[in-house]
């Protein structure tokens, strides 16, 4: 307690000091502070605002600003002496990042912090490098999303930062000389080590690509810093580390973080030795102690708590383990020397990482620590490189079926970045491909592709897309991933076997027929529904029913010839019928067989830009809950404080990682609102015969309507319009989406009639200005907005600049403008005097849903 208290305790109510202390009651020391250290909070969403006003009243605060360009000058010219050119554009652009309104590029101005120059101008003293690609590997720009990525380009070549001109792939050799290591032209002596099985033995073939990386790394390392690798699962992060240990002969500890990671098992690790549970070093502490290389694996796996503990480990060289002891730099003289451990000299940390981002669910690593470390980004090998790797696993496999597979290969990455596919296909699947092609020649080779695609092909959609691409690279030579294929290759005794038979009977008049409750087979017959080769009756196989009705039993097929002989008052009569039940099931759903062909109009034409951006819904999964351990469990790991209960029969002595259910009055979870403010103006209607712009913004809300419907629990969508007539036209309420066809027709039916009545006039700037104001006062996790229009603003006085003020004129609502028409250029001029990422040209519906995949990205890069 307080020392006031205390005295008071002591004093007044004439309590000793020992029975204080007998009391478990201690004094805080007078010279006891706190200080505390936070990043500003975001004004995004207050979700993340740890600053409240419980917490402004217990701290003096005190804003360390930034350093500004002639400080952060000063330092680095202190350490490396006079700042070349490249260096001078880096520092630039720091400082327009930080200081830049658009919260796209201002969000990534903390990977050029003050420590991160003094890394890159360590480096360029060093080993030269050219400034775009020291600016690339820092922002990891590979991997960014295409919005942020087309404003930072952009950004950067105001400063005068270009790519120099890729001639192609360096051939980087890589060998081992009178104990000297030598990649390219980095050369460092080979380390001796007496523990010798911990130096990784892998299998590795040497191709350009990874070789340049290598070097690169080796150069990280001999400058003493720790290095983070960043890529999609499979291109070969691990392989390229453990060659590169294994070259230098330095000994690994390795650990693999995952979502259950806790910080105890971070530091310390549990074993049974002579039946007794004890706790032994974590690989973390060991490589601490010994100088090894610590290699952590998923890390952006892990929960934030567990990395900040390595945060602190890499910045300060400060760590405390649970058991009481220190890590730290330098032992200092003391009393207690075992409770702390020395980080050795050779002590490294290599960071194994996914690329940060959309459509990965992990913790963005590299955005939370980024800056702690030498980052550099692992693609794919280019096709001469994965030639060349594939031709050393598979040297048996002719070239053709090679050049094949990296084909296929390639076009399937190309659409994960598209969003058509969800699975980012890498190296790994063709490596295990050719791998088995190289040990069982003679295996049919899509029995090989169903190893690698078995799970897709229970999507239907996935189907046809895979099929399409092996088809058209020449890998089959038909679609092996077709429906009537696949059924052939899983069927077994399930094949329905069809018997043609003659009736001679003659119809009558067409029924439904009766219901049989037991759904017994019948065949022949003009009684029960659902039969085969009968007459009259809804089934198959058979001939004057009025529509088919398959109940699942075998099929007795009646010929052509006697089903062609059916009189045509009776066929006329059977399609009569089939027709009124057809009406009967469109009228169960409120829809006229003229409103059914008119939707298919245009449900039928994003039919793929639906499939397409529902797999990117599918993946904005929000990680809102934490696990925790839950003890008492009968399954599970064996919970260390229940290991004598076990021994008297207990059983519940397991404890288990579930989700944290929130706490009795927390708030709850808030999906994403997205808005869509369409153009219903007259310019609308009647420019649409010359470029289709009615009809493609009427396409663009079938496509969100019917790509959002199941994603309620995670986004809610509203649509609303302007025209000359007002500003607040409301299509689509966000608690009242469409619920069938019919519905979507009447809001597009709405739409139309608005553009051919309306009054002439534009409300474009009210209306995003409404739209934005009124979306900033929702209560929603993220607030995004689209603003579909045909770019006649010249016509009625409203600049480009009007616009932007508009749709950046709050920070919790991400605006953007999609042209979808255009007379002349007039969308062009308005793209580029807008801020960059904020707009686009949408000529064609399919690109809707790649624009859509881009701001989602980009949005959550903002937040």
């Amino acid at each position: 307690m307080s020392n006031e208290r205390y005295l008071f305790l002591r004093e007044k109510l004439k309590i000793s000091e020992d029975d204080l202390t007998k009391s478990g009651i201690f004094p805080i020391d007078p010279n006891f502070k706190i200080v505390a250290i936070g990043e500003p909070p975001s004004i995004q969403t207050n979700s993340s605002n740890w600053l409240t006003s419980e917490v402004l009243s217990l701290f003096l605060f005190h804003e360390l600003r930034t350093l500004s360009k002639q400080e952060e000058m000063h330092i680095i010219t202190s350490q490396f002496g006079p700042i070349p050119k490249p260096l001078h554009q880096i520092i630039d652009l720091a400082h327009i990042l930080r200081t830049n309104p658009d919260l796209t590029l201002k969000s990534l101005a903390g990977h050029l912090s003050t420590r991160q120059l003094v890394r890159i101008a360590a480096r360029m003293k060093t080993f030269p490098t050219d400034a775009y690609e020291a600016v690339e590997e820092t922002f990891m720009m590979k991997f960014l999303p295409s919005l942020t990525k087309k404003a930072l380009e952009k950004t950067i070549a105001n400063v005068g930062i270009e790519p120099k001109n890729n001639l192609g792939e360096k051939n980087v050799q890589c060998k081992i000389e009178n104990g000297i290591l030598k990649i390219g032209n980095t050369s460092t002596n080979v380390y001796r080590t007496d523990h010798l099985t911990k130096v990784p033995n892998v299998v590795f073939y040497d191709v350009p690509q990874h070789i340049s990386v290598m070097e690169k790394l080796l150069q990280d390392f001999l400058l003493g810093q720790h290095l983070l690798l960043v890529g999609n699962q499979g291109v070969g992060k691990n392989k390229i580390v453990d060659r590169l240990l294994e070259l230098m002969n330095r000994p690994r500890e390795y650990i693999q973080l995952h979502r259950d990671t806790t910080v105890q098992t971070l530091t310390t690790q549990p074993s049974v030795k002579n039946g007794v549970l004890i706790h032994e070093d974590s690989p973390l502490v060991k490589a601490v102690k010994y100088g090894h290389i610590l290699v952590v694996d998923e890390a952006d796996k892990a929960p934030t708590h567990v990395t900040c503990i390595l945060k602190s480990l890499v910045e300060t060289g400060h760590m405390i383990l649970s058991d009481g002891r220190r890590i730290v730099r330098k032992i200092k003289e003391t009393t207690f020397p075992d409770k702390f451990i020395e980080i050795h000299p050779d002590f490294r940390v290599i960071i194994l990482a996914n690329r940060p981002g959309f459509p990965f669910l992990g913790n963005d690593f590299f955005g939370a620590l980024g800056d702690l470390f030498s980052s550099h980004a692992v693609e794919n090998p280019s096709p001469e490189s994965e030639l060349s790797l594939l031709s050393q696993y598979g040297p048996d496999v002719s070239i053709d079926t090679l050049k094949k597979l990296i084909n296929v290969f390639g076009e399937l990455r190309t659409m994960a970045d598209y969003g058509l596919v969800s699975y980012p296909y890498s190296t790994r699947e063709v490596v295990n491909i050719v791998k088995h092609l190289q040990k069982f020649p003679n295996t049919d080779i899509e029995d090989v592709m169903f190893n690698v695609f078995d799970f897709d092909k229970y999507n239907p959609e996935m189907v046809q897309t895979l099929g399409e691409v092996l088809f058209r690279h020449g890998l089959t030579s038909k679609n092996v991933f077709s429906q009537e294929y696949l059924a052939k290759k899983r069927a077994r005794k399930e094949l329905q076997v069809t018997v043609n038979r003659y009736s001679g009977l003659d119809t009558n008049a067409p029924k439904h027929g009766k219901e049989d409750p037991n759904n017994d087979p019948h065949v022949g017959g003009n009684t029960w529904a659902g039969g085969t080769g009968g007459r009259d009756t809804a089934g198959l196989g058979g001939k004057g029913g009025p529509y088919r009705l398959d109940k699942g039993h075998k099929v007795h097929q009646l010929s052509d010839e006697e089903k062609n002989a059916v009189p045509e008052h009776v066929q006329r009569a059977a399609r009569e019928m089939g027709r009124k039940a057809f009406e009967q099931r469109l009228k169960e759903i409120g829809m006229s067989g003229y409103d059914a062909s008119l939707y298919s109009q245009f449900s039928n034409s994003v039919s793929r830009q639906v499939q397409s951006l529902r797999v990117i819904l599918g993946n904005l999964q929000a990680k809102n809950k934490e696990r925790q351990w839950t003890r008492h469990q009968t399954s599970g790991e064996l919970d260390d404080v229940k290991l004598i209960d076990g021994i008297m029969g207990e059983k519940t002595i397991f404890r288990r990682r579930i989700e944290e259910e929130p706490e009795l009055g927390a708030p709850q979870l808030r999906p994403k609102l997205f808005r869509v403010l369409v153009d219903v103006s007259g310019s609308m209607y009647r420019f649409n015969s010359y470029d289709g712009r009615l009809d493609r913004e009427l396409e663009a809300v079938v496509l969100v309507m019917e790509a959002f419907e199941g994603f309620e629990d995670r986004i809610k969508y509203d649509i609303l319009g302007h025209s000359g007539d007002s500003h607040q036209i409301t299509f689509v309420k966000k608690d009242q989406p469409p619920k069938n066809n019919k519905e979507r027709l009447d809001v597009i039916r709405t739409m139309h009639a608005h553009s051919q009545y309306c009054w002439a006039g534009d409300h474009t700037l009210p209306a995003t200005e409404w739209a934005v104001k009124s979306l900033a006062e929702e209560d929603c996790d993220e607030a995004i907005l689209i603003m579909l229009s045909d770019a006649n603003l010249q016509r009625y006085g409203i600049p480009p600049s009007k616009l932007a003020d508009a749709l950046s004129s709050s920070a919790k609502v991400s605006a953007y403008a999609v042209f979808i028409g255009s007379l002349g250029n007039q969308a062009e001029v308005l793209t580029e005097k807008l801020p960059a990422g904020r707009s686009f040209i949408c000529n064609d519906v399919s690109e809707l849903p790649q624009i859509l995949k881009q701001i989602f990205s980009s949005s959550l890069i903002n937040s």
